[in-house]
């Protein structure tokens, strides 16, 4: 097994802990607790003189002070209860709507994870103040925590009017779609760096060391790939003089004792090199997309697919989604990817692994226009938007991947579309299609583009 307190190990209890509902309400609840037992002994310490200060404010009747806060407590506990059972509604709306996949992306906001926090933890506070009051042989009634759980109070219902706002919008689709948009293009900026050299290749396999060879590395969990840390890998490659091919990338899925990379050696690495190196990577049941630009994708295109589905046939949601994804592959169409060749100081220590823009590319329409089959204004929106990527970008190679997707819609539009009105429409979006490819010098012929 990999060693249990390697970074990958770190970075995979951060994505459960970010995409947790517990998290944050348990931070809240130790803070509400906190504060509740620091107020009680300011209370104590220096209650004569704070009720010399503001006597409107700060009562001593026990029975007043138990009243509000039990009315408190009690509120905030059905509250609680309503905002957790709504939270569920949505997951399962989020679900059955668009994509099980899209459940993560709800569970880590950060607005309903604090929300449920808040009203725990002033049930909490309140609790904890109302056990402190006595008037019995001494009387002791705790004003300035009292006064502070009627803030409290107010406060939470702030946050309630905030939640019902906020479960409203999140989904929305256009508001689900834009927040994944979101998250994938900060791992794009990472992939597409916005000023990079050119593409490397994996040039060393031919110029092996004598007596070295690629040994396996492989993998001793079953799950997806959810991160690795670049510097900890050049790191290992270093300390043990070599040089690391990965032979997966993040968000592919692993099983036990298969390649996860290889390693320039001139023996077979040890349990105790494999483990240290599993130790790097996060390893889980399920892909995240903090490292895996392609998982951003694929949530968008399940969302257009499900949209496109028969028992939903909503044409408008798929629309959005082939919107947002032609602002993806517009932001990499410019770029190049970042080198596939890491250096420490003046060494090769790593060949790196991830996807290239003919993939991403692939992968954002394809199954797209297989489902559009009784919806041409899907295949139009698709030649749009390719148009526009298209014209993001002056690379040759990328503008015939992007040729290869109009002409695959043209064939598509041709076996499947009737409509002479359609037609017309879609000869005229190609027509300006042709005329782009031909300002980047690519010559078409007989109304298709041809390279």
């Amino acid at each position: 097994m990999a060693t249990p307190f390697g970074k990958g190990y770190l970075r995979k209890s951060i994505i459960n802990i970010r995409s947790s509902l517990w998290f944050i309400p348990a931070l809240i609840i130790i803070g509400a607790l906190a504060l509740a037992a620091g107020l009680v002994e300011i209370d104590q310490r220096y209650d004569e003189v704070l009720r010399k200060q503001w006597p409107r404010l700060l009562t001593n009747e026990a029975e007043g002070a138990r009243g509000v806060l039990s009315a408190i407590a009690g509120s905030m506990a059905t509250v609680a209860g309503v905002v957790f059972s709504i939270t569920i509604v949505a997951l399962a709306l989020a679900s059955t709507q668009y994509s099980s996949r899209v459940l993560r992306n709800f569970m880590r906001d950060r607005a309903n994870q604090v929300v449920l926090g808040v009203f725990v933890g002033v049930y909490l506070y309140c609790l904890v103040v109302l056990r402190t009051i006595s008037n019995h042989t001494v009387q002791f009634v705790p004003s300035l925590a009292v006064i502070v759980a009627v803030f409290l109070a107010v406060l939470a219902s702030g946050f309630l009017i905030f939640f019902i706002h906020h479960i409203s919008s999140s989904i929305q689709a256009s508001e689900t779609i834009a927040a994944i948009t979101r998250e994938t293009l900060k791992v794009m900026d990472q992939l597409f760096p916005e000023e990079a050299g050119a593409e490397h290749k994996k040039t060393i396999n031919a110029q092996l060391p004598h007596g070295m060879a690629w040994f396996p590395l492989q993998a001793t969990n079953l799950g997806y790939i959810q991160g690795a840390d670049t510097a900890a890998l050049i790191a290992f490659a270093k300390k043990n003089g070599t040089v690391i091919r990965m032979e997966c990338m993040i968000g592919d899925f692993i099983t036990s004792g298969r390649p996860l990379a290889s390693l320039l050696s001139s023996r077979p690495p040890g349990h105790a090199l494999i483990a240290e190196f599993n130790g790097i990577f996060a390893i889980g049941n399920y892909r995240t997309i903090d490292q895996d630009a392609a998982f951003g994708i694929r949530q968008l295109v399940d969302i257009a697919l499900k949209a496109l589905s028969p028992g939903i046939n909503d044409v408008t949601t798929a629309t959005i989604c082939i919107d947002h994804l032609t602002a993806l592959m517009e932001r990499c169409a410019p770029r190049y990817l970042a080198s596939l060749l890491r250096y420490d100081d003046v060494a090769l220590r790593l060949i790196a692994n991830r996807p290239d823009f003919e993939t991403l590319l692939s992968l954002s329409f394809d199954q797209i226009r297989e489902a559009a089959t009784d919806n041409p204004d899907i295949l139009l929106r698709l030649l749009e938007g390719l148009r526009h990527i298209a014209s993001a970008t002056h690379d040759m190679k990328r503008l015939h991947l992007l040729l290869k997707q109009v002409e695959a819609i043209e064939i598509f539009t041709l076996r499947h579309i009737e409509s002479p009105l359609f037609l017309a429409r879609f000869k005229a979006a190609l027509a300006q299609s042709n005329q782009l490819f031909e300002t980047r010098g690519i010559k078409h012929r007989h109304g298709t583009p041809k390279a």
